[in-house]
């Protein structure tokens, strides 16, 4: 597998999706709301992007969203720009009645944010949530690696300090500085002030409505300092801590029916995203966007 390119797929309606289309009307009679999911492989080196903005209101514009909106978000993360077009694609959609998500097992980085951008998070136990700093996304031997950008830039922080304290030898640290290009770090920098921003204000216009934004910064450190809270990017927040930090999160019984329902549609889902080629899907009941991967 030396090279991964990808091709869109307006539409399909598949056998895949006709077994599916039944969970997705039994959790729409359950919760009373349309169900639309966004599923990004964690298997294939892809993230969230602003084209997945287009795959996403298409299939808005087919349904009636007039009850409001369940998106049923499975994904790595990826861009927070795009993060915060989805959140608004959503909200605008769904309007007064407002969208929620349900998160059948992680939902990180990225896409973290578009769960602090709703007006309700439904989990289970062992879902997970992840810090919103943005990854990098790289392919290397057939590996998909993600660096956390908040990592990048304390690392090369740390490095510069050592170099500028140390009564030493420079030589080392200099040696290991040039891996870096320090107009990169401040781009970083850049991306990680925009997510924050972003996330903070998702929040103060919804869950966190009345709180200013210092006060928002307070509750939800857990999501935006990993080496205080969670320690590494990659390490799960669960659904307690959710809810310890005031944010509107409701917690399923992983044995309950609507949960069994929910976790089933994950498994189909998860399976059509990471092992048929495919690396994103977006759909409903009744349409199926996906994006598939040629692999050369």
């Amino acid at each position: 597998m030396d090279k991964l390119t990808f091709q869109k797929i307006a539409e399909e309606r598949n056998q895949d999706h006709s077994t599916r289309k039944d969970l997705y009307e039994k959790i729409e009679a359950k919760l009373g709301k349309p169900v639309v999911a966004f599923f990004t492989s964690f298997v294939y080196p892809v993230s969230i992007e602003s084209s997945d903005e287009d795959m996403i209101e298409a299939v808005f514009q087919k349904i009636n969203l007039s009850k409001g909106l369940i998106l049923l978000l499975n994904s790595p993360g990826g861009d927070a720009l795009a993060a915060e077009g989805i959140i608004n694609i959503c909200r605008t959609y769904s309007g007064t009645k407002g969208y929620e998500v349900i998160v059948p097992n992680k939902a990180k980085s990225a896409a973290t944010m578009i769960c602090l951008g709703a007006d309700k998070i439904i989990m289970s136990p062992t879902s997970e949530l992840g810090s919103v700093d943005p990854q990098r996304v790289e392919r290397e031997e057939n590996k998909t690696r993600w660096f956390s950008i908040f990592n990048l830039i304390r690392s090369y922080e740390k490095l510069f300090k050592e170099a500028i304290t140390t009564q030493g030898r420079l030589e080392p640290f200099m040696q290991q500085l040039s891996f870096y290009d320090p107009r990169e770090i401040e781009e970083l920098k850049a991306v990680l002030s925009l997510s924050e921003d972003i996330t903070i204000k998702a929040l103060k216009t919804r869950m966190f409505e009345g709180f200013t934004e210092e006060q928002i910064k307070e509750k939800i450190k857990k999501f935006l300092i990993p080496e205080e809270s969670v320690k590494i990017h990659g390490r799960a927040i669960y659904a307690d801590d959710v809810k310890k930090c005031g944010l509107n999160v409701d917690i399923l019984d992983p044995k309950d029916e609507i949960w069994c329902i929910i976790y089933e549609l994950y498994t189909r889902l998860n399976g059509f995203v990471s092992f048929q080629n495919i690396v994103k899907c977006v759909e409903s009941k009744e349409y199926s966007f996906h994006a598939s991967a040629l692999l050369k």
